[in-house]
């Protein structure tokens, strides 16, 4: 298992500057950003497709500093009502798989998208209640009508360039939680799978071992965020968990992304990483810095002190005593 890094927080620094860094604080690999909300900052999608001579160079800079690319990440709505925002999804999500493909590159990272909740509607509608009867009936229009149709041409796609497409659980998307993220895997085929990010199970309620043995054993983890969240009790027993309070008023929300550790204790993150490893994942954990309370270099530094002390840096022996 490796320690990695979505590099978009470093996004303000050259990406020579950026791989130097993380190569210095022990970082093994790099989720670099081509596209939707991660933007591409330190990989230009469209230059690469067309330039061969700049992919090499990509590749240089970081085999000079012993760093893979653990995937490549356009977080977008495919499934948003107005076509043009669909279409310029769209075409980043296949781009990036045809890139990937052209890097030797196994994994791209996205999400699943949210449509709207009936046609002719303008505003993506995330259904989270099957009463009254029109939510189910929205929710179907937008598994059967449109994100079934979607994502199966979509993993032809990933399929035909041998690139895994890792979608994250994502409140107000349509796949937010593991059941949902099993469901679309079995509508379209086995490139399609899970980017497992914790930190938004843990504010469901979510177990976030259980979630990683359900979509383990079914073989449905292509990729994995290591990004961590605290509850605060004192405003969730108030006004519950699903909190539209901006990001920026910490002390009034009744939850944080939080650096590693700064969620949950260093056992429970040894925890997620034996039981990854229990259900055969040996990829990145790569660290989505996301914390408001600290820097990014700070927030990395941090979460790379944790898992280095949580990841097995071995394979496991026979076992002897057995």
């Amino acid at each position: 298992m490796e320690i990695g890094v979505l590099t978009v927080p470093l996004g303000g620094e050259p990406i020579g500057d950026a791989v130097a860094y993380l190569d210095d604080i022990g970082v093994d690999a790099v989720e670099l950003g081509v596209g939707g909300w991660p933007g591409e900052d330190h990989v230009a999608r469209e230059t690469l497709l067309d330039d061969g001579a700049a992919r090499e160079d990509l590749r240089e800079l970081l085999d000079d500093h012993g760093l893979r690319i653990s995937a490549l990440a356009t977080h977008n709505n495919p499934l948003h009502p107005d076509e043009e925002r669909a279409a310029a999804a769209d075409r980043e999500l296949r781009e990036a798989i045809e890139l990937a493909d052209l890097l030797g590159v196994e994994m791209v990272t996205c999400f699943s998208g949210l449509p709207a909740g009936a046609p002719g509607d303008s505003t993506p509608n995330w259904v989270t209640a099957p009463w009254p009867t029109e939510h189910a009936d929205a929710l179907d229009y937008q598994w059967d009508e449109v994100a079934v149709p979607y994502w199966s041409d979509l993993a032809k796609h990933a399929d035909h360039h041998g690139v895994d497409v890792a979608i994250e659980m994502h409140p107000n998307m349509l796949v937010y939680e593991p059941t949902g993220m099993l469901a679309l895997r079995e509508a379209t085929n086995e490139r399609i799978g899970a980017n497992f990010d914790p930190s938004h199970l843990y504010w469901q309620g979510i177990d976030v071992s259980e979630a990683i043995r359900f979509l383990g054993e079914r073989d449905a983890i292509h990729h994995v965020h290591a990004k961590d969240t605290k509850v605060y009790d004192a405003n969730a027993r108030v006004k519950g968990v699903l909190d539209t309070t901006g990001y920026a008023a910490e002390a009034e929300r009744s939850w944080l992304f939080r650096s590693i550790g700064y969620g949950h204790g260093e056992d429970h993150w040894k925890d997620v990483v034996s039981t990854l490893r229990m259900v055969g994942y040996e990829g990145a954990l790569s660290i989505e810095h996301e914390d408001s309370l600290t820097s990014a270099r700070e927030g990395l530094e941090k979460a790379v002190d944790v898992l280095d002390r949580a990841v097995f840096e071995t394979r496991p022996g026979d076992a002897y005593w057995a």
